[in-house]
């Protein structure tokens, strides 16, 4: 077989994909090896109920092309992969399953129920692991990890007693999300604001003094609002302290509504004097911002919900005033069990009878919903655990503030430190079943044990046997996990012996880089370095960081730079680009599960329309490549399919480059040593753009502007060795007058060159650069199993050569403007053109003979003659390269009269332009009233349109004689 042979007639990714992940996986490629300095990142835990998606696939790619490039610099790397248990998704999923059998988890009972979920991540967690395999991420496999793994596990008790002891956890009654479908309070993250339409309804509170009036002369306050529901359990009404209309007001009582309380007017800055009736309804149970100005104002807290969001029998009732007074108070007996947006109606239809109803109007608002049960999440006080973040967050922000802890790009930097600065305490409870269970234990009198566990518990507080405990019921929020992700996967125990003989703790820890979207900024990159810098420490006892650069990368849009949700059909799947999806199954893929039919028709006819047959199979590397040439620092990025299929072409020409390259040194002398001493222009010229391209995607490796090291990739491998080198070589080899050393040592720059290029494209499209590198490595003395671990390409500067860039881009001037003209003239590619030379300096001269074979051959030119400074040329069609002038005579290449056909098209074409910018400039009222600029711009037009017209008249004067 020939080395030719080697190499598939036609690129085909999907079979050198499969071979290639699974041998680098069997030869244990992905582990670190080697002694030198280390390399770590870890992998945002995806969650094990999850798939692929665009995000994904743009993170992976950017962690693995910086693994790869890191690896191949001879570094011990080490990519740490693993999962999320991810509590709530998980045990939707489950719960799902269950009631499609009519089975509640109440059923089954905690431990039963838990056991099913094992079941189904043993079965089907594993999705999104082997879909990441697709994508071609070298993470260390042998070191997975779950964050309900044992030794996780064991991780996250250990920090959750600890904090305990160290008073920094404790728990208390606050206002938080809370879900009243899943029954369990949620993150801001697992919060989404969705636009709505809503209602404004507009309420009267009138005065306890019926003396009082407002500057309007009214006896009441209108208050409007969003949730009328809400308004049993009001303390206040807050208005503006510097609003004139209601100053006098401040410190009365008015009657609220249906309960007849007494509640006050009350000054606070929240209030925005412009907004509505500047009055505002203050609920501090069930609002965020009023629950901050109830604090502000000592109002007493009334919650008038259960968990199921219905309205309870006895409000509980908080009392701020003086010391802290628990209690409980009567609900209106007719709104007793009735659900939330039940009693909103019973409220609004019993306040337009009873005549306190002033109007509604329309209103857009931001609904706040739960990101998995998609119902409205109902602010709620509710018993919590909380981590006091304060005294975690100072060396936090003094790490990123002295810059030991970086941001790139660095606007990220103020976005952390906002929120730092106002940093709240963290409610770290969970009403689930599945994740890390408090390890908490309350005897009968409700006293609370913390402990790693039980037996500990007792034996820590003597409790005898006979003491009935019951753990705490409730779980861990899945960011206080994934918040330990850089130290708990690497082994980290919180036993100070244990933790000092741990080998890949001490290598691996601190790592290098975390590769994140700017969403997670607050929720996990944050809570990471507070507890890394409170749990690891330097050997001089110093706080740890958990990643020296956080690169923060822009989200994955559409095309038309839309956000990609299913409700807009926008979506796409990362393995429906790199291995293809059929037209109806593509439809069906986005309008599956979706409730709305309307809403479905019209994804699928827009689906339709945009993929009319579907969307090709493009390949991983395509698609790797196209998410590193959009990789820019922070921006949103626009996916335009367009992007992968040029890309894919760019796959096409490597292959084929690679395959011509071949076939030209088979059964050939190939120099197995470099003889520069038998360089020429064209060997000179490619290396020295070698290095440069080296040095470029070096430099933006370093400064993670993956899109400019795609881009430098792109232009060398295309642009100055395909269409430039590979050509320029061509005639050196077809010469029989060149000599078998120069044409070897041809040949040895064309694999060579390639074979770098290769080792350079490698982090970027890992499975294309294997499969040719194990054919040209061997060819040019480089050894190795794998391109992974072969050396990345080093710029030399001892190969820059600035006299032949210079001279190669002269020559390429010159055969572009041949070639320009040929294009304009339409005189096809196979004729030799006759080439005449103006304004030619010595120098010059001197360099065109240098070249003359080079610029005869890549031009098709039959011969060159030099003109004198004052010399005409005869009818020619010209360019201009520098100072020099190149002309293409016409007579005998051109018909005379079809050429004067031709000009006087463009003639008239360019002549009609011309009235009508003339007619403008005329009309004395454009003139005055069109701005300056605007004048200025058509009258240079005009003149380039009149130096266009005496240009054809001249053509055609000549054209005329001939």
């Amino acid at each position: 077989m020939t080395e030719a042979q080697n190499i598939a007639t036609t690129y085909d990714p999907t079979e050198i994909e499969k071979k290639w992940y699974k041998t680098w996986e069997e030869q244990g490629y992905f582990k670190p090896s080697g002694q030198g300095e280390s390399f770590s990142i870890v992998i945002p835990p995806p969650n094990v109920t999850g798939s692929l998606h665009m995000g994904h696939g743009f993170n992976n790619t950017i962690m693995d092309a910086l693994t790869r490039f890191n690896r191949m610099m001879g570094k011990s790397t080490l990519w740490q992969p693993g999962t999320d248990h991810a509590g709530i998704a998980t045990q939707m999923v489950v719960e799902r399953q269950l009631g499609a059998q009519n089975i509640s988890r109440h059923d089954l009972g905690r431990e039963k129920f838990i056991d099913k979920i094992w079941e189904w991540k043993e079965q089907s967690g594993g999705t999104i692991t082997r879909q990441i395999r697709r994508l071609g991420s070298s993470v260390d496999w042998s070191r997975e990890r779950f964050t309900m793994d044992e030794g996780l596990s064991n991780a996250v008790k250990e920090v959750f007693v600890q904090l305990h002891e160290q008073g920094l956890i404790y728990r208390g009654k606050r206002l938080v999300n809370w879900d009243p479908k899943l029954q369990t309070a949620l993150s801001d993250l697992e919060v989404e604001n969705h636009e709505e339409k809503g209602s404004l309804w507009h309420f009267k509170y009138f005065f306890e003094d019926k003396s009082l009036q407002t500057t309007d002369g009214k006896d009441y306050l209108v208050v409007a609002t969003t949730r009328p529901e809400t308004l049993l359990g009001d303390t206040a009404v807050a208005v503006h302290p510097e609003d004139e209309r209601y100053k006098h007001l401040i410190g009365k009582n008015i009657i609220l509504p249906i309960t007849g309380r007494l509640v006050p007017v009350v000054a606070d800055e929240y209030v925005e004097k412009d907004f509505g009736t500047g009055c505002v309804k203050i609920t501090p149970a069930h609002d965020f911002n009023d629950y901050d100005v109830g604090k502000r104002c000592e109002l007493p807290i009334i919650n008038i919900f259960n968990k199921n969001a219905e309205v309870l029998a006895e409000f509980e009732y908080i009392s701020k005033a003086g010391e802290q007074i628990s209690k409980t108070i009567s609900a209106p007996s007719e709104y007793v069990g009735v659900e939330r947006f039940a009693a909103r109606q019973q409220l609004v239809e019993q306040a337009e009878a009873e005549g306190w109803l002033e109007k509604i109007e329309p209103y857009d608002l931001k609904a706040p919903r739960g990101d998995r049960s998609g119902v409205i999440v109902e602010p709620l006080l509710t018993d919590q655990w909380y981590v006091k973040i304060a005294p975690l967050a100072e060396p936090a922000i003094e790490a990123v503030k002295d810059g030991r802890i970086k941001f790139v790009p660095e606007q990220y930097t103020n976005m952390y430190m906002a929120w730092m600065n106002n940093i709240q305490d963290w409610c770290i409870s969970r009403q689930l079943w599945w994740g890390h269970r408090i390890p908490a234990w309350y005897d009968e009198q409700g006293n609370i044990y913390v402990g790693r566990n039980e037996q500990e518990v007792r034996s820590k507080h003597n409790l005898a046997d006979t003491v009935e405990l019951n753990q705490d019921e409730d779980v861990l929020d899945t960011w206080f996990s994934s918040g330990l992700w850089t130290f708990s996967t690497l082994g980290w125990t919180g036993d100070q012996a244990q933790d000092a003989a741990n080998e890949i703790l001490k290598k691996f820890h601190s790592t290098d880089v975390l590769v994140t979207g700017f969403d997670i900024i607050f929720f996990w990159v944050a809570r990471m370095i507070m507890m890394t810098m409170h749990f690891m420490k330097n050997e001089d006892g110093t706080p740890q960081i958990p990643f020296k650069t956080v690169y923060v990368h822009g989200l994955v849009r559409d095309g038309e730079g839309q956000k990609m949700s299913k409700s807009k059909g926008n979506v796409l799947d990362p393995l429906d680009l790199i291995d293809g999806i059929d037209l109806e199954s593509l439809v069906a893929k986005r309008t599956t599960g979706l409730m709305n039919p309307k809403q479905a028709a019209k994804i699928e006819k827009s689906t339709r329309k945009e993929f009319p047959e579907g969307i090709n199979a493009y390949g991983t590397d395509a698609v790797r490549f196209t998410f590193c040439a959009l990789a820019n620092t922070g921006r949103d990025i626009k996916f335009d399919l367009k992007r992968v299929e040029g890309y894919r072409n760019f796959c096409n020409k490597i292959w084929n480059a690679t395959r011509f390259v071949l076939m030209n040194v088979e059964g050939q002398t190939v120099a197995q040593e470099a003889r520069p001493d038998l360089w020429e222009l064209p060997e000179k010229w490619i290396v020295s753009r070698l290095q440069k391209a080296e040095q470029a995607v070096h430099q933006a490796f370093t400064t993670y502007r993956l899109d400019i090291a795609a881009q430098s990739i792109y232009d060398f491998i295309w642009n100055e060795y395909c269409d430039w080198y590979v050509e320029l070589t061509k005639p050196v080899l077809n010469d029989a007058n060149v000599s078998e050393e120069r044409k070897a040592e041809v040949r040895r720059v064309l694999l060579s060159v390639m074979e770098t290029s290769l080792r350079l494209a490698h982090p970027l499209m890992p499975y294309l650069t294997e499969e040719i590198w194990q054919t040209l490595a061997p060819m040019v003395g480089k050894g190795g199993d794998t391109i992974m671990t072969a050396s990345y390409p080093v710029p030399e500067q001892d190969k820059l050569n600035e006299q032949a860039e210079t001279d190669m881009s002269w020559l390429q001037g010159l055969i572009g403007a041949v070639r320009n003209i040929r294009g304009e003239m339409g005189l096809g590619n196979a004729r030799l053109l006759p080439v005449l030379l103006k304004n030619i300096s010595d120098a010059e001269r001197i360099r065109i003979e240098r070249i003359e074979p080079l610029f005869k051959a890549l031009a098709k030119v039959e011969n060159i003659e030099f003109l004198s400074a004052d010399q005409e040329p005869p009818l020619s069609s010209s360019s201009v390269v520098g100072h020099a002038s190149v002309f293409v005579p016409m007579k005998g290449l051109i018909d005379p009269k079809a050429e004067l056909t031709r000009l006087q098209k463009d003639f008239d074409k360019i002549q009609k332009q011309h009235d009508q910018i003339a007619n403008k400039l005329g009309n004395e009222g454009f003139v005055k009233k069109a701005p300056p600029a605007v004048v200025k711009g058509e009258k240079v037009k005009l003149a380039e349109l009149i130096e266009q017209l005496e240009k054809i008249k001249h053509n055609m004067e000549q054209i005329a004689d001939m």
